[in-house]
């Protein structure tokens, strides 16, 4: 995917997809979650150390007593459309985006 991006009305636009969460950072709010329309991420639980749990969809579930937190795991990398709305809304700013241009070059498109 390479070339320019414009908006309806001829607007310049490039996105940027999330492509990852610092998992170390984010605190697990999901005001991503509640913003994004793709599905994109989802919320799962982390081990004290660190470990990655699975994913959270119950509200009892804590995972034979491993559980010490729940962070914001991007899932479907590929659903994301690039518009922002989850890095404006995440107060520890530990998303990752690239943007369209240079994730194309990466890819060798």
């Amino acid at each position: 995917m390479t070339g320019s991006f414009v908006t309806r009305d001829g607007s310049n636009w490039m996105p940027e997809y999330l492509t990852g969460i610092d998992g170390k950072t984010c605190i697990g709010c999901g005001r991503c979650f509640k913003v994004c329309s793709r599905e994109v991420m989802h919320l799962y639980g982390a081990s004290e150390a660190g470990e990655i749990l699975g994913i959270c969809d119950d509200e009892d579930d804590d995972f034979d007593g491993e559980l010490s937190r729940m962070i914001m795991v991007v899932d479907q990398e590929g659903r994301c459309i690039g518009c922002g709305a989850c890095a404006r809304v995440c107060p520890k700013n530990c998303q990752i985006h690239i943007a369209a241009d240079k994730l194309a070059s990466c890819a060798g498109v």
